[in-house]
């Protein structure tokens, strides 16, 4: 038995974003419908062609353990089979563009005056009001809009987060928000409007460099992969040429590197050096000192260092690393799903549960599911023949 075993999803869903949020949903046990286009389906679906039988990456990743059906709601056949499906639904979520869910006549108001218990989940780029409501959001243009891509990157150019930071942010909050409606209808029997958008979770995500523009009156600095505001947390060479991250987060872990690490003890009392706020005052001092010691070290053997001193540290690994890395591998965190194209990897969920294993089902082909699903919902094989001859479903 899984957490949600029993709830039914209804998605009409693409790209990231409320992907992300259905998949954990599938994860846990919910029956996901996930609703796409039929001139191609969800345009995730062709981001790349990475994966062995042209599967895209993003797609693969985000779409286990869902049923596709492929509907063209420009018909009225298909807004039918989408009201119908609806009905049956615990929740309803979406990300299309703004007002688009309102003109196909399945805004929040209008599917909860027929289902009242029914939970409505409407993923936005700058929420439904204010100035920049009616306007289109992605995942670049919402870390740049945001404020991330100027406190990221190095000193002399900004950059983005190497993966799709916002949309993840997003796609979170809507899964949390979803288990919360899940648990007040529990208690209420009422379903409710959840909205979340874009620009509000990368926001709430800027967090302290937020606070210290507010208090401070400026940002912290673009530091590459140096901490703005403690020092030394930041990759040193090596003699093998593996950099390794060095992460000092107080005075007396400062002292302990000093002394077991880098072996200079007359640093604990330097003026420069004996505090924090010193050594961010003369980092390039500082990381020059450290450097110079760590360069005649190997990663083994400056990593065996700071373990012995129990100072935190980590590679700076490549991809290939990681897809091979020990702390992986030992712990079974990999395992295999199905899909159009046969097994492929994926990691396991991050939650480890002792009373259930995730689903990972296989990633759908589009419309799949829409035969099981058109007669799941009373259509005979007549009619669902007749849907496909015109094209209203795929």
């Amino acid at each position: 038995m899984r957490p949600l075993d029993g709830l039914r999803v209804i998605a009409l869903e693409q790209a990231v974003a409320v992907p992300f949020a259905t998949r954990h949903l599938a994860d846990l046990g919910a029956e996901v419908i996930k609703v796409e286009r039929t001139d191609g389906g969800d345009f995730a679906r062709q981001y790349d062609a990475s994966i062995r039988g042209g599967l895209a990456t993003h797609f693969a990743w985000l779409n286990r353990g869902k049923q596709s059906i492929a509907l063209d709601l420009a018909d009225p056949e298909g807004k039918a089979v989408l009201s119908d499906l609806i009905a049956g639904a615990d929740v309803f979520l979406h990300n299309l563009g703004p007002g688009a869910v309102e003109r196909l006549g399945f805004g929040a108001d209008a599917v909860r005056e027929r289902t009242p218990s029914l939970i409505v989940a409407e993923l936005t780029g700058y929420g439904k009001q204010g100035p920049m409501s009616n306007r289109k959001a992605y995942d670049l243009l919402v870390q740049a809009e945001a404020g991330f891509v100027s406190i990221t990157g190095s000193p002399d150019a900004p950059a983005k987060s190497g993966i799709p930071i916002a949309d993840i942010a997003a796609g979170t909050y809507l899964f949390q928000g979803i288990l919360a409606a899940v648990l007040l209808r529990q208690r209420t029997g009422v379903g409710e409007f959840i909205q979340v958008s874009l620009f509000d979770a990368m926001v709430e995500w800027m967090g302290y460099p937020l606070y210290r523009q507010i208090y401070h009156g400026s940002p912290p600095p673009r530091s590459g992969l140096a901490h703005p505001t403690v020092t030394p947390y930041d990759s040193y060479p090596t003699a093998d040429g593996t950099p390794v991250l060095i992460g000092i987060q107080n005075d007396r872990g400062w002292r302990d590197f000093a002394r077991h690490v880098i072996r200079m003890p007359e640093l604990i009392d330097d003026p420069r050096t004996a505090t924090n706020i010193a050594r961010c005052d003369n980092r390039e001092f500082v990381d020059g000192l450290i450097a110079a010691q760590t360069s005649t070290m190997t990663a083994e053997e400056l990593c065996a260092r700071l373990d012995a001193a129990s100072i935190p540290n980590g590679l700076v690994n490549d991809l290939a690393a990681v897809v091979a890395h020990p702390q992986l591998v030992e712990r079974n965190r990999w395992t295999t799903v199905g899909s159009p194209v046969g097994d492929i990897d994926a990691t396991l969920p991050p939650v480890v549960s002792s009373a259930y294993t995730p689903a990972m089902e296989p990633i759908p082909a589009l419309g799949e599911h829409t035969d099981a699903i058109l007669e799941s919902l009373g259509r005979d094989a007549s009619q669902r023949a007749s849907l496909r001859a015109r094209g209203v479903v795929a």
